[in-house]
């Protein structure tokens, strides 16, 4: 790319997109993102893009539908003010979970939210541990997917905890844990849950040792926080010493955090993908930041370089 590299960024999470640029070192793109009086959403992009390179950052975080707007009419604006190439940098992916149907008469939205992005104007896309990998097939752009892991596998290695095993804490997340236990050089459990309603987990049996152990539960999300609780009380019915947990994205819905501050967790680890509101410090939650990662990805593409060993 010949283009100016500019960033923009909507409500959802500021914080982290002024942090992306001070990495960059440029200024966050001037941008009205307010709305109407009659509750619409109002961008107004008030710099110069045409020829730019332009980057978007946007998590689909809560109010996700009002969020996801600001994104798509950003994109909008954007694309009808003439910019070269336009990015949505999304850290947190909404309705990922909902990328398959489970019963009849369902929608499968994130394949909906992949479309509603092409058609606004986006280019490609950049994102984080999208909660099924299989989401990067819904788009018809490029799509580059960063993964948080190693960031979280060097927090714990500075900890140096002793006769460590990581936990999964569903069938579907093998694989994720299953990388975080090669790079820390520990040993792997599973356990084994089942949803009886939307947001409710059930545990059904555990397969690995945790007697005597430091565990480390690894997932992609915490979205109400039953799962870790409930394998957290697993782990430490089975004999752990410690129980520990990491996660890329803190929703931290409903109850969450009285649930997790009552917990058996003696830390959750997340990243900034999402705000932490200012109770996450009262439930034993630390947030690691994944601006510089983010920083790096956005120069790269913008050289047309590889992302691969940022990937690994």
């Amino acid at each position: 790319m010949d283009g100016r590299l500019q960033v923009f960024a909507g409500n959802s999470n500021i914080a982290l997109a002024r942090e992306i640029t001070a990495h960059l070192h440029l200024n966050l793109g001037r941008a009205l993102v307010s709305q109407f009086k009659n509750g619409e959403t109002r961008i107004k992009i008030e710099e110069n893009v045409r020829g730019s390179d332009v980057f978007v950052v946007q998590s689909l975080t809560t109010p996700v539908d009002h969020h996801l707007m600001e994104l798509l009419i950003m994109v909008d604006a954007l694309r009808r003010s003439s910019a070269k190439r336009i990015t949505a940098v999304i850290p947190y992916y909404g309705y990922a979970k909902q990328e398959k149907k489970t019963t009849g008469r369902e929608p499968i939205t994130a394949k909906l939210i992949a479309n509603l992005i092409t058609t606004a104007g986006a280019h490609r896309v950049l994102t984080m541990d999208l909660h099924a990998p299989a989401i990067e097939g819904f788009f018809d752009i490029p799509v580059d997917h960063l993964q948080a892991g190693p960031l979280l596998v060097d927090y714990f290695r500075a900890k140096d905890l002793q006769n460590v095993v990581v936990v999964s804490p569903d069938a579907g997340g093998v694989g994720r844990a299953n990388r975080f236990r090669e790079r820390i050089g520990a040993s792997l459990a599973i356990i084994a849950k089942q949803r009886p309603e939307p947001d409710v987990s059930e545990v059904i049996e555990m397969v690995g040792d945790v007697d005597g152990r430091t565990a480390i539960i690894v997932d992609d999300m915490i979205s109400t926080g039953g799962t870790l609780v409930e394998a957290a009380k697993t782990l430490n019915d089975r004999g752990a010493t410690q129980v520990y947990a990491c996660a890329t994205h803190g929703i931290f819905a409903g109850a969450a955090f009285g649930q997790m501050a009552e917990s058996h967790l003696a830390e959750i680890v997340v990243t900034n993908t999402i705000p932490a509101p200012p109770e996450a410090e009262q439930a034993r939650i630390k947030t690691m930041s994944v601006a510089a990662l983010f920083a790096e990805a956005i120069m790269r593409i913008h050289k047309d370089l590889s992302l691969t060993t940022l990937f690994t």
